[in-house]
């Protein structure tokens, strides 16, 4: 069976590529029932046990680049499990292998508080009815031979937000979702991915909607350093948006407004958090609500372009486009006014241009909205690079102390520590993604692949002061509370 991540990445864009094509033409309601067929042709199968299953899971994909749930049920969650995809890992957590011994010390029967663990003729013998994963015959084994099969997607989860059905499959607890994306590509079968609302967008341009496309700072470098913002915008327009703007221009905002709220909050020796990564808001308001409180109540950079376009023009849509699954989130959350209205990952958006027969071209890097502190928001640490940076042109203390966290891990013990008190700083940077935005789970190169081009790109941009680069653009009345 194949399930390499060529495999997978080549099923998932044969299948948004399709989906779109036929959304640009404006057919996809009369063919939708034929892209299984042009995908899997048969009559052999290509990656699954039959051509009848692998039909099914291209089902399912097509309903998830509708922005519908796989199932059929109705949920808002983002992340999806594709059922007919999820069938193959081991239910069993812990498994005796060919290492065991039967050894007389009997280590693991006897640390075994409920029985679950009897000799047989080769091997000892766990069983599943009565294990109750503790992991204690697995610690204690002197032969390593009772191997933990935790699932991928549950290990990935930082957030114990999967569990299993009777049957196996993958159920996720949206109470306790973050809907940060690891699972999606901790899962080595495809079995979980995220809505698109590409279809959504191709139909808003194709009914000749002003839609505007926002470029995340984690973009610049994704694709070596010829490809500039300018090669986005260029590549955009050509599909059908009407403009392109940088979001690093928001990170200057919010940067600007969170320096704001720092200094307030460092006087009164008041402990904060950032409030820019979707996953880390989830994270407080799903696991840690009495911490509300503490949360910053600046907006988003993605929020803080979207509302500058809509001040300009309020009838215009705005789309997010980067390597992050949680800002779908985000835009689904009606208790922001004016975010953006979709977001869409990298993948998605060359699934569109492919369809259309767009590729990025290298060109000069000559178009730069934001400042070189906003260009940083989306690397670990640009936060608060951005924010003492504003303290500073303000005149404000910059002897702050910020707890910078990189990835969902210290996300929460940081947010634990506050919780009880005991946290050595003043501020939380919480980034869920390890690396902040670059390592999202839909970015095209690792952080360290991106980092090179993504240094030379930002070293070509315009030295400006965040402050400097708000005041010449004359968005200092653009609003920046949450609500």
């Amino acid at each position: 069976m194949a399930t390499n991540d060529a495999t997978l990445l080549r099923i998932k864009h044969q299948v948004l590529n399709e989906v779109a094509e036929l959304a640009w033409e404006g057919k996809l309601e009369e063919k939708r029932n034929e892209i299984p067929y042009n995908i899997i042709p048969g009559p052999k199968a290509q990656f699954r046990c039959c051509i009848y299953r692998e039909r099914e899971i291209i089902r399912e994909r097509i309903r998830l680049a509708e922005g519908l749930c796989p199932s059929g049920k109705d949920t808002k969650n983002v992340v999806q499990v594709i059922s007919s995809a999820c069938e193959d890992c081991p239910i069993t957590r812990y498994v005796v292998t060919d290492n065991c011994q039967l050894c007389m010390g009997k280590a693991c029967q006897s640390s075994c508080n409920f029985n679950a663990i009897s000799m047989g003729r080769d091997r000892a013998y766990i069983d599943p009815d009565k294990c109750k994963e503790c992991g204690k015959c697995s610690q204690a084994c002197p032969y390593n031979a009772i191997a933990d099969l935790t699932r991928p997607c549950k290990k990935s989860c930082p957030v114990d937000a999967i569990t299993m059905d009777e049957n196996g499959i993958v159920v996720i607890d949206e109470s306790k979702c973050i809907q940060c994306g690891a699972c999606i590509h901790g899962c080595p079968f495809g079995a979980i991915d995220s809505k698109t609302f590409l279809v959504d967008v191709i139909n808003l341009i194709n009914a000749g909607k002003r839609v505007v496309a926002m470029v995340a700072p984690a973009t610049e470098g994704q694709y070596g350093p010829d490809i500039t913002m300018a090669s986005w915008r260029t590549a955009l327009k050509k599909i059908g948006f009407q403009d392109v703007i940088e979001v690093a221009l928001g990170g200057d905002l919010t940067a600007a407004a969170e320096a704001k709220e720092w200094a307030e909050a460092h006087k009164e020796g008041k402990k904060m958090t950032t409030s820019c990564c979707p996953a880390f808001v989830n994270m407080i308001k799903q696991h840690y609500p009495m911490l509300l409180e503490n949360m910053s109540t600046t907006v988003s950079p993605m929020c803080a372009v979207s509302r500058m376009i809509k001040e300009k023009d309020p009838g215009v849509i705005t789309v997010f486009i980067g390597p992050c699954i949680a800002k779908k989130s985000e835009t689904l959350d009606l208790n922001i006014i004016d975010n953006a209205d979709y977001a869409l990952t990298l993948g998605e958006i060359h699934a569109m241009m492919e369809a259309k027969g767009v590729k990025l071209e290298p060109e000069e890097n000559t178009y730069q909205a934001g400042s070189i502190f906003g260009k940083r928001f989306g690397n670990g640490g640009g936060v608060t690079a951005a924010v003492l940076e504003c303290l500073k042109e303000s005149g404000e203390n910059t002897e702050i102390e910020v707890l910078k966290c990189n990835g969902a891990t210290e996300c929460k013990k940081a947010l634990m520590l506050l919780k009880v008190g005991r946290l050595p700083g003043d501020f939380i940077e919480g980034m869920a993604c390890v690396g902040g935005c670059v390592g999202g789970p839909s970015r095209y190169k690792s952080e360290n692949e991106a980092k090179k081009a993504r240094d030379l790109l930002i070293g070509q941009a315009d030295q400006r002061e965040v402050h400097e680069n708000i005041k010449s653009q004359g968005l200092e009345m653009v609003p920046m509370h949450r609500h």
